[in-house]
């Protein structure tokens, strides 16, 4: 039997943060990024909109980009004091994500982070509280996935934290909140949408829900996303890239995701890539490397008027182009001594990646270093 994991109940329109005054509850704790959720008024909005709803809200603001396991431990202190009924994560991927884990220890105090990084580790939620996703960015489509990103500083890994547990009761997803997004980030969300919906097309799990996510998903992004990047105030080119990131979490929530992820999550957590930009790059040659023994990605090339799985690695490359985003991991400022003395290391943290598991052409080591090596360069793989 196959189940479809989707949040609880999705509010999809410019302007829909306002449903939030229908929200029952009590309380609710909003956690939130650095300022850019208060200087564009959106975090005053979401407090208003539950003031009318009756619900005390207490704001956790701060979350840093890869949120790391510490800061979900001082939210959930936050939360420990507070008692919430609700607990909102507002903001990009790392205020939802960096929500979702201070979730965990709130209702689970004595729970264990590394015993998590294993797939579907997760204790049971709801306990205490239920979640609401709000997201201001255009990408991870987190807000109706079971996933959260955390980064253990320290190791300078980034643990995917899978369990369907986290998937949201509620999510917002409100083009308007998008409106004040820089262009390389709107680009960097915009492209790792993308990558979701290549990615859950040709993952090794067969879903037919999440292959018409994912084909239209594709097909929205390519269609609007260097509008979105050009003019930032089109509120339906916004609207339409938070409906694609959403169809694109929706798709691979159900199907999951390959190597890209697995390689991107190593450069973030050692070298502060952003996730977006570097699925960006590695992405066209991970394209080249599983058409070896996939079919599937013609289906996607037909989807933006193309035909072979190069095509769509090449019209990858082109939109990467022109939304003004880097070609190669070594124009990030890595020298090739630092990205040597590192590449085992990287390799191996890729290989035992959650994410691996999924991909349709299983790797070794070796061959995610070459296309690790390939992507820092620039050159094509061809095996």
């Amino acid at each position: 039997m196959s189940k479809l994991f989707i949040a609880g109940e999705v509010l999809h329109s410019a302007g829909s943060l306002e449903e939030l005054k229908n929200v029952k509850g009590q309380k609710a704790v909003i956690v939130t990024g650095g300022s850019s959720m208060r200087k564009s008024g959106s975090l005053d909005k979401a407090v208003s909109y539950l003031k009318e709803a009756g619900i005390e809200t207490e704001i956790f603001e701060g979350v840093e980009e890869d949120p790391s396991s510490a800061t979900c431990m001082k939210g959930a202190e936050v939360m420990a004091n507070f008692q919430p009924d609700w607990i909102i994560g507002l903001g990009g991927c790392s205020a939802i994500d960096a929500a979702k884990m201070m979730w965990v220890f709130y209702e689970h105090p004595d729970a264990d982070f590394d015993a998590m990084t294993k797939p579907f580790s997760v204790p049971t939620l709801r306990n205490k509280a239920k979640f609401i996703a709000i997201p201001s960015t255009s990408g991870t489509g987190t807000e109706t996935t079971g996933l959260a990103v955390i980064t253990d500083r320290e190791k300078g890994v980034k643990y995917p934290i899978v369990s369907y547990e986290l998937t949201p009761d509620i999510a917002i997803v409100d083009g308007e909140i998008c409106a004040t997004m820089p262009a390389n980030v709107t680009s960097n969300t915009g492209l790792d949408a993308l990558t979701h919906c290549v990615e859950a097309y040709v993952s090794n799990i067969d879903d037919n829900y999440a292959d018409a996510l994912a084909k239209g998903g594709l097909e929205i992004v390519f269609d609007n996303l260097k509008e979105a990047v050009n003019n930032p105030t089109n509120i339906k080119a916004r609207q339409n890239m938070h409906d694609a990131s959403f169809m694109g979490g929706l798709a691979f929530n159900n199907a999951w995701l390959g190597i890209v992820h697995s390689l991107s999550h190593q450069v973030g957590a050692l070298y502060g890539i952003p996730h977006g930009a570097s699925n960006a790059i590695f992405l066209p040659n991970v394209i080249r490397y599983n058409a070896k023994v996939s079919n599937r990605f013609p289906d996607l090339a037909k989807v933006i008027g193309k035909e072979t799985a190069e095509d769509l690695a090449v019209a990858v490359e082109g939109l990467r182009s022109e939304v003004n985003n880097i070609a190669t991991i070594k124009e990030f400022g890595i020298s090739q001594e630092d990205w040597e003395k590192n590449l085992d290391y990287i390799a191996n943290n890729a290989f035992v990646d959650p994410c691996t598991g999924f991909n349709p052409r299983k790797p070794t080591v070796e061959e995610l270093k070459d296309i690790y090596n390939a992507c820092f360069h620039g050159d094509v793989v061809d095996f």
